[in-house]
């Protein structure tokens, strides 16, 4: 019965300490991060509302947005997301989502299966890249929205295909749930 009981204890101690160094994890996180408030836009060039193609609302308020200024695709990006693991991009995408504010008008790009989505109720229309884990169980979107006059489904790739999209990281806030988007975006792929 002791040996049993110093078994599990030593089982449950290599569980508790099996999650290893995560430094190199966050020495590539860290990379991806925007290192200075300097790198973000000012007030003024926060302040223009941005929505998908369905006209903004007062339930509809962007909280950033980044100038018109167009995305270059051969260009460098402030997170590459189509360079990292399974693993890492999930990571990185969930860190977009719940901390919005350190990737305002960051430039990205992202790879993933294309998704579509309507609103019914307000008519509203919403495009975004889908970004699972490792194991394919967990998923995470970033919407995008096309720099021009575009209609679904005629300029828009077919649903699930896999798709390369690069812009302007922003946030806005829909009643009281807030979103993250690409604006200015470009489907490259």
């Amino acid at each position: 019965m002791k040996a049993l009981k110093l078994t599990a204890a030593a089982a449950t101690l290599t569980l508790l300490c099996a999650c290893g160094d995560t430094s190199k994890i966050d020495e590539i996180a860290a990379s991806q991060l925007p290192t200075t408030q300097a790198a973000t836009k000012s007030a003024a060039e926060l302040a223009e509302p941005v929505h998908t193609t369905a006209p903004t609302t007062e339930a509809v308020t962007a909280t950033a947005t980044a100038s018109g200024e167009e995305v270059d695709p051969n260009g460098t990006f402030d997170v590459d997301l189509t360079t990292l693991s399974a693993s890492m991009v999930y990571g990185q995408v969930y860190d977009m989502v719940y901390n919005p504010e350190d990737y305002l008008g960051k430039t990205v790009k992202m790879r993933g299966p294309f998704g579509y989505y309507c609103d019914e109720a307000t008519g509203n229309e919403y495009f975004a890249v889908l970004i699972t884990d490792a194991t394919a169980c967990c998923s995470q979107g970033i919407e995008f929205v096309l720099d021009g006059d575009y209609a679904y489904p005629d300029d828009y790739p077919e649903l699930n295909s896999e798709i390369t999209v690069i812009g302007r990281f922003n946030s806005y806030n829909e009643g009281n749930v807030p979103y993250c988007q690409l604006t200015n975006a470009q489907i490259i792929e």
